[in-house]
């Protein structure tokens, strides 16, 4: 599930600016994009991982669902780095 609203962490919005990634990019990763990791124990919200593409780049947004809000938090994005993903971003290499 995500909200209209975007709620950006610090964090997240630092990442963004350092690796050029921008909010209509986040937008159209959870429009598009799908769960490749759930962390149901996560606090204050559970959150999840998800895999979207913008253009021929893959991201990789953590986000959370504060449903009494209605609202989407986004806590980090990244490029998932081949060294360290399977060859379609999904899993993590052992």
């Amino acid at each position: 599930m995500a909200f209209d609203q975007l709620t950006f962490r610090s964090h997240a919005l630092r990442r963004m600016f350092q690796r050029l990634i921008t909010p209509s990019d986040i937008r159209h990763v959870l429009r598009t994009g799908e769960v490749i990791e759930d962390y149901p124990n996560d606090s204050p919200y559970p959150s999840r991982l998800l895999l979207g593409w913008c253009d021929n780049r893959p991201l990789h947004v953590v986000a959370a669902d504060n449903e009494e809000e209605l609202e989407t938090i986004i806590i980090t994005t990244y490029e998932p780095d081949p060294d360290k993903w399977e060859f379609n971003f999904r899993k993590r290499k052992i």
